[in-house]
């Protein structure tokens, strides 16, 4: 989508980028892209050591998913019983974390086009900056420290107690509004379907950045109040 296309569909939507109060960004494909194993090797860690199973996340259509997600579907699909399958996923999670704090230095994060800029735009603009991520909470930081993120945001929600999307973003915007007050207006911005469709659950408006995985295509027919190239388009 190039700029004169983006400027038509945010005219036309009536919507305008600088006027929310909050502004909630997912992480992976829209803040950044790793180019490491880190994050994949300790989910496969973590189903091996715990639930005992010789399977991977290979095959499993992540993204979009929360890491409670993927550990489902991979167990479900190797056999394991919903029981058992909740009875040792606190201590999966725990693995999750432990290795990827463990390897936290391979972290390899590449900055989506624009990030740092747009973000400091709105951090001098006064907006409150969050995160809201299908990562489990210590690794959705481990990235952001890596790519040199984590200063920008106060407060974050991850999958370490919600499985479903929408239940993120929910919280998201429960907190955002308990800190700015109830009229608070909210936007998150995310790369998948799964996060238009959370955001609009959550009642809160979105931008989809191509900068992930789908296409203008894929995404704007989810109709987010937005959809572009990437988070350069935002910059004023």
């Amino acid at each position: 989508m190039d700029q004169s296309q983006t400027q038509t569909l945010v005219r036309a939507n009536g919507f305008r980028w600088m006027d929310f109060d909050a502004y909630l960004f997912d992480i992976d494909g829209t803040l950044l892209v790793t180019r490491d194993l880190v994050h994949y090797n300790a989910l496969n860690r973590a189903i091996r050591e715990v639930y005992e199973v010789e399977a991977t996340i290979d095959g499993i259509p992540y993204h979009g998913k929360t890491d409670l997600g993927i550990l489902r579907a991979v167990l479900e699909r190797a056999g394991t019983s919903a029981d058992v399958f909740e009875a040792r996923l606190s201590e999966a999670l725990s693995v999750v974390c432990r290795e990827v704090g463990a390897n936290a230095h391979g972290i390899t994060a590449d900055i989506c086009f624009s990030i740092p800029e747009v973000l400091t735009q709105l951090q001098a603009a006064d907006k409150l900056l969050g995160i809201a991520s299908g990562n489990l909470e210590a690794v959705g930081w481990h990235k952001l420290e890596a790519a040199g993120l984590r200063q920008f945001f106060s407060f974050g929600f991850f999958s370490d107690h919600c499985e479903a999307r929408i239940n993120i973003f929910r919280k998201g915007v429960e907190y955002a509004r308990s800190k700015l007050g109830a009229d608070a207006t909210i936007c998150f911005i995310g790369d998948t379907p799964e996060d238009i469709k959370a955001a609009r659950g959550a009642g809160a408006q979105v931008v989809a950045v191509c900068t992930g995985p789908f296409s203008s295509a894929e995404l704007s027919c989810h109709e987010p109040d937005a959809c572009l190239s990437s988070c350069q388009e935002l910059l004023l």
